[in-house]
C-alpha cells in the first residue's frame, strides 16, 4: 500500500470511518472479458454521531471527530477519494462520470438507476445526496492539502500527521496498550512510545565529572 494511502487510512479510521483502499474499477473489454480502468485511493462510510468513547485514568470521555472533515451528524457520510504525495489534483480517470458511476453502483451506496445521476452530482457540485439518506463527497488529501475542483472537502497530510498525534498524546494511557497492525498507525504509535521512553541525556555536571575521573 502507498504510504499516503496508509497515513490517510489511518486517520479516517481515528475518526470513525471504515475504508477500502485501492479499490478497482473493471470495465467489459472490448473483445471480451475486463479490464480495470483505474483504481480509487479511497472510498470511505462514516455512520452519524460516530465517535470513541475511550477509557482512561479519567474515566469515559468523549472522542471527538476532526472538525476539518466537516462530517454530518444526522446522516452517513460517505468519501471517494483521492491521495497525492505531492500537489492535490483529481486524475483523469477519477474524474470520469463511469468510474464513479460503477463505484457507487458495485459499492452498494446507490442503486443501478440513481448511480448514473449521483455520479454526473459529484462530478458537478462534488457532492450528491441520496435517496438512501446518506450524502457522498469528493475529497483530495495531499501534501499541499490545495483545493482541488471538484473536491468539497481538501486536507494536507500534514495535519492528518498532527491530529493522530494529538490523539495518541492525548489518549496515551489507554492506546499505548493496543498492538496495531495498520502500518501507519503502529509507526506513528512507535515514535509516540520512543520519544516517552527515550532516556534523559546527562546533565553538564555529570559529563564534567565523567571526564575529571
Amino acid at each position: 500500500m502507498d504510504n499516503a494511502v496508509a497515513l490517510v487510512r489511518a486517520y479516517l479510521h481515528v475518526n470513525g470511518y471504515f475504508t477500502v483502499t485501492e479499490y478497482p474499477v473493471l470495465e467489459a473489454a472490448r473483445h471480451g472479458g475486463y479490464r480495470t480502468v483505474t483504481d480509487l485511493d479511497v472510498l470511505a462510510v462514516r455512520f452519524p454521531g460516530a465517535g470513541r468513547r475511550v477509557l482512561g485514568r479519567g474515566g469515559r470521555h468523549r472522542f471527538e471527530t476532526d472538525p476539518a472533515l466537516r462530517a454530518p451528524t444526522d446522516r452517513p457520510d460517505m468519501l471517494v477519494a483521492e491521495v497525492k504525495e505531492g500537489r492535490g489534483r483529481f486524475n483523469e480517470a477519477t474524474l470520469d462520470a463511469g468510474v464513479i458511476e460503477a463505484a457507487l453502483a458495485r459499492f452498494g451506496c446507490a442503486d443501478p438507476d440513481e448511480a448514473a445521476s449521483a455520479a454526473h452530482d459529484l462530478l458537478r457540485r462534488g457532492a450528491a445526496q441520496l435517496t438512501a439518506g446518506h450524502q457522498v463527497r469528493l475529497a483530495v488529501f495531499s501534501s499541499d492539502g490545495a483545493p482541488s475542483h471538484p473536491a468539497t472537502l481538501t486536507l494536507s497530510l500534514g495535519h492528518m500527521v498532527e491530529f493522530v498525534q494529538d490523539h495518541l498524546r492525548a489518549h496515551w494511557d489507554v492506546l499505548h496498550h493496543a498492538q496495531s497492525r495498520d502500518p501507519a498507525m503502529g509507526f506513528l504509535m512507535l515514535l509516540e512510545k520512543a520519544t516517552r521512553m527515550r532516556p534523559a541525556p546527562p546533565s553538564s555536571s555529570s559529563s564534567l565529572a565523567s571526564h575529571d575521573s
